[in-house]
């Protein structure tokens, strides 16, 4: 969704910009080419792969972080820096679902890491080792949204207590495969197994949660804040953190109080949600789920 993205952002000569999910720098060159400002960059990502791949921004003059983005974000704000745009693009990239020895994917067969930092951190492989069946059908249930995710717990731990460890993607998509009976039309089994392991393993939704506000900390007046989510939970948390910012009073509409004694909003959504048209899901058909929101930071302090 970069041209949505670059249109709602609306890069202006000079502006600062925070990319708290850099990646290998899809938007960011994007952004920097409308700014030609370099030097007010700074991006962010937990996957040492990819900061190693954006050296090219920091011979230009960016600034390089890693970290995930709450913790960056943090800190950010404590330094008291403020971007004219920030932009959040959650889930995993392209380049760390190919790359079999990432262990995010089952189209190929590789350890079972699932880590977007390799350097820190329960592996997939160790917690499916470690984990007891009641929190692993918890995990699969609530963060994969999968309805057979007692019957999957059940083969996984069945699996484990066989003697055999399941070190390796492939040996783990059979398991779920094996253990679903009625898969959906044009989705493999496994796609929301993985799904569940890696969004809690990487603590993707609390990490969400936790950088929404230091997001908003870290805008400047009139600053714009995009956020590309690809699940219908994450969306969810966005949705309602912007709403909630949007509409601060949080009293019912016919309270007997003044309009200028209400809170004033801190973030004004821009436009409505959007998602990518068909010609996109062709192109990159894993955008299909992708759903983009922007918000803009008010005067208000």
């Amino acid at each position: 969704m970069l041209a949505d993205t670059i249109e709602l952002l609306a890069p202006k000569a000079g502006e600062s910009y925070l990319d708290l999910t850099a990646g290998y720098g899809g938007h960011s060159r994007a952004v920097i080419d409308r700014t030609g400002a370099p030097e007010r960059a700074t991006l962010v990502d937990r996957d040492q792969n990819a900061i190693n791949e954006l050296g090219s921004f920091k011979a230009a003059g960016a600034r390089l972080i890693h970290d995930d983005f709450a913790h960056a974000a943090e800190e950010l704000v404590a330094n008291n820096e403020r971007f004219d745009m920030v932009l959040l693009d959650v889930g995993v990239s392209s380049p760390q679902f190919d790359r079999g020895s990432r262990g995010f994917s089952f189209q190929s067969d590789g350890p079972l890491d699932m880590r977007m930092d390799q350097s820190r951190g329960q592996t997939g492989a160790e917690f499916l080792a470690a984990t007891s069946e009641q929190q692993l059908r918890g995990v699969i249930k609530d963060y994969g949204e999968e309805r057979f995710a007692k019957q999957i717990a059940r083969a996984i731990i069945a699996q484990r207590a066989s003697g055999q460890p399941i070190a390796t993607t492939g040996q783990l998509a059979k398991i779920v495969a094996s253990a679903v009976p009625k898969a959906e039309p044009g989705q493999d089994p496994a796609t929301r197994t993985f799904q569940a392991l890696r969004i809690f393993l990487n603590q993707e939704l609390e990490e969400l949660s936790l950088v929404l506000p230091q997001c908003l900390a870290a805008l400047a007046p009139e600053g714009r804040l995009a956020v590309i989510s690809f699940h219908s939970l994450e969306d969810r948390i966005v949705k309602r953190f912007i709403r909630g910012e949007q509409d601060r009073d949080g009293l019912p509409s016919n309270f007997p109080v003044r309009a200028k004694d209400l809170p004033q909003p801190r973030l004004v959504a821009v436009g409505r949600a959007i998602r990518p048209s068909a010609a996109e899901i062709q192109r990159n058909p894993r955008s299909r789920s992708a759903v983009l929101r922007v918000a803009e930071r008010t005067l208000v302090a």
